[in-house]
């Protein structure tokens, strides 16, 4: 899969990127989420929790296509 990605002409930086830009927007969802009267603390942290879950994953991408890069 990671070779098939390399070969569409997929940057590790883009995924290096959509990690950072995935913990940003986890900031951002739990702030929004948390100004809003209807919606509890509990709710607002599922939320930060759920989109930074995404950072790791696009970081591990990341290396795997770095090493596919190198090849």
């Amino acid at each position: 899969m990671i070779e098939q990605l390399h070969n569409a002409g997929i940057k590790s930086e883009y995924a290096y990127v959509g990690g950072f830009a995935s913990i940003a927007l986890s900031l951002v969802s739990w702030l929004i989420s948390r100004g809003k009267k209807n919606h509890s603390k509990a709710q607002s942290d599922r939320w930060g929790i759920f989109i930074g879950h995404w950072a790791p994953t696009f970081f591990a991408v990341g290396i795997a296509l770095k090493l596919e890069e190198k090849k």
